[in-house]
């Protein structure tokens, strides 16, 4: 959600700051602000709406200095707003902060020497520190007994005029990564700010304080114990965060797919061979074969992904039960589990905080837990016990594709590995295989074959104001994500259901306001298919049926994809849903990438 950066070294700070708050655009914000010091004073900076207007507020007042923090926020306590944008100060305290101060109000009616002037909790954390910041105390105390007394989550980064040399960062559930450079010293709360700057970052851990100075920095526990730090590669690149000729990073992302895909794939799948290996599970072969049950968790896209992979490891697996439930739902209830269960925790950045604390908690109870992450160095992928690892790359869009792919693609896996572990013929999996190999080719062809029809078909429909998706069986998953597109970025109000629900009351919605996009396969359930969809025509529907058959189909407009896939089928009509959904966006002339009120990386509730 909301982004951190910071720096400290020989160089001037503002261009870092704000070259690094372009970079965290992707994650969503309604304002941001920076602050760079020196011995004598401070330039504070803030603004409502784009980078490019707190851009311009520094090219009116630039700085020499060469410390400074700067942050993009996205709104929880108090409307967007200049006042409310952070660094929030406290005396010659500046503060920057990701998550939420749960017990602010009662920390607030302590602070008497303070005057509010924003209605966030993060003037309350700022104005805490400064009330610890007396004469002769170290300004990493002060932080460290502030943080003692708050409840809640929390990203920080800390500068004072009195201390000009050090930034103090700290973090619980709330990400932040600190940059190691030559004389320089950079924080961010993506690795993505840190591209091209520095390749070499320690990840902050829940619980510990960084003090960040121009040679080095030194780690510490809330009880001001030392903490040793490790050092670790960063292995993103310049051009995995540009568009590289695209018009959005949306587009790109949709059309990296096929190369995403066999990242994700390869090493893991031996079609000779006929077997799927996922390294990194931490489970023995039969620790594998005795796995009776698994629990699937992930909240939006992930959930979705997870959804449709319970499908493919219910088809892959006999005697196994499977679950998915939402992280959001899940963490607050008291759910049972069976024995000899295993949870896939399935998170694109890896932070989600409700995906995280579901994870804590299933990990509390002793159930083994392994992620299905894109985020390399997140916090859900180190505290796992084992896990996979799906090679997207970054993903800069708010909107998530290419790792919904990867992510069913990797339960697919998994459901393979689980079968070959407990006997299952060699026939049984050998098709999940085969298909496995084919899907990057086949979604190439999708992208390279239909992206001009389906902008012809986006244009047409976008004036709508309501979607209804629908679908059987696996696309059932697969309406809800399109439906979740569509609603997230060209803001029509959409939603999907299962096919064999809509007479059960969607159906009442059916009128000419409404378009629908019934998903058909031709398999088993083909005139199941058709049934429903002849139920919405009955009622003056407006359908576009996206389907891999050639068969008659009675719709208003029809987009046959030419696939030879079947089991995985519905990941390649998903491919056409994300085109679809994209287009239809770029009609109605909005933001493709930055879609309002929402952020790339849920880190708070």
């Amino acid at each position: 959600m909301c982004g951190i950066v910071g720096c400290i070294g020989k160089k001037e700070a503002q261009p870092y700051l704000i070259s690094g708050l372009h970079r965290l655009e992707y994650r969503g914000y309604d304002s941001s602000g920076i602050v760079t010091i020196n011995e004598k004073s401070a330039t504070l900076l803030r603004a409502k709406g784009k980078v490019s207007e707190l851009e311009k507020l520094a090219d009116k007042q630039p700085s020499k200095d060469t410390i400074g923090i700067g942050h993009t926020r996205w709104a929880t306590h108090g409307e967007p707003s200049e006042i409310n944008a952070h660094p929030h100060q406290a005396g010659d305290v500046y503060l920057v902060h990701n998550g939420i101060i749960e017990n602010y109000k009662e920390l607030k009616t302590g602070l008497k020497n303070h005057v509010f002037v924003s209605q966030t909790d993060t003037e309350v954390l700022a104005a805490l520190v400064d009330s610890f910041y007396g004469e002769g105390t170290e300004l990493v105390d002060a932080v460290t007994q502030a943080l003692q007394l708050v409840v809640g989550t929390y990203g920080i980064a800390v500068v004072s005029v009195r201390n000009p040399d050090e930034i103090i960062v700290a973090r619980a559930g709330s990400p932040l990564i600190i940059g190691i450079g030559s004389d320089e010293t950079y924080i961010a709360s993506d690795a993505s700010a840190l591209i091209g700057y520095t390749t070499q970052a320690i990840y902050l851990n829940d619980g510990e304080i960084a003090i960040c100075r121009r040679d080095g920095v030194t780690l510490r526990d809330l009880a001001a114990q030392p903490i040793s730090s490790r050092v670790e590669t960063i292995e993103i690149d310049m051009q995995a965060i540009q568009k590289q000729g695209y018009d959005h990073f949306l587009l790109k992302e949709i059309c990296e797919q096929p190369v995403t895909l066999r990242s994700t794939l390869s090493g893991r799948v031996n079609v000779e061979d006929e077997q799927v290996k996922l390294g990194g599970l931490n489970l023995s072969v039969k620790e594998i074969r005795d796995i009776e049950h698994v629990t699937i968790i992930g909240c939006g896209t992930a959930y979705y992904a997870g959804l449709l992979g319970s499908y493919y490891l219910e088809q892959l697996v006999d005697d196994l039960t499977v679950d998915v439930a939402m992280a959001s739902e899940l963490r607050y209830r008291s759910f049972h589990l069976p024995k000899n269960t295993v949870a896939l925790v399935i998170s694109q950045s890896g932070e989600t905080a409700d995906t995280l604390a579901c994870l804590r908690e299933l990990k509390r109870r002793g159930v083994k837990t392994l992620g299905i992450i894109n985020a390399v160095g997140s916090t859900i992928a180190r505290e796992v016990d084992g896990g996979v690892y799906v090679h997207a790359g970054p993903e800069i869009s708010v909107a998530s594709t290419k790792a919904f792919t990867s992510q069913a693609v990797t339960i697919a896996m998994f459901g393979v590995q689980i079968a070959q572990a407990k006997g299952s013929s060699a026939k049984d999996v050998a098709k999940f295989i085969q298909e496995l190999d084919q899907l990057p080719n086949e979604i190439e062809a999708v992208i390279k074959n239909y992206k001009e029809k389906i902008a012809d078909i986006a244009k047409r429909y976008a004036h709508y104001e309501h979607a209804i998706f629908f679908g059987r069986d696996t696309l059932y998953p697969v309406a809800l994500e399109g439906a979740l597109k569509l609603k997230e970025i060209s803001y029509i109000q959409a939603e999907g259901f299962a096919a064999g629900e809509l007479k059960h009351g969607p159906i009442a919605l059916v009128d000419d306001t409404f378009f629908e996009v019934a998903l058909i396969l031709d398999n088993w359930l083909f005139d199941k298919s058709l049934s429903a969809l002849a139920e919405v025509n009955a009622r003056g529907g407006h359908v576009i049926a996206i389907t891999n058959s050639k068969k008659q189909i009675d719709a208003e407009e029809i987009l046959v994809i030419d696939t030879k896939l079947d089991l995985l089928a519905p990941l390649v009509l998903n491919v056409a849903q994300q085109l679809f959904a994209y287009y239809v966006t770029v009609a109605k002339g909005f933001d493709v990438d930055q879609p309002r009120n929402l952020a790339k990386s849920v880190t708070v509730e």
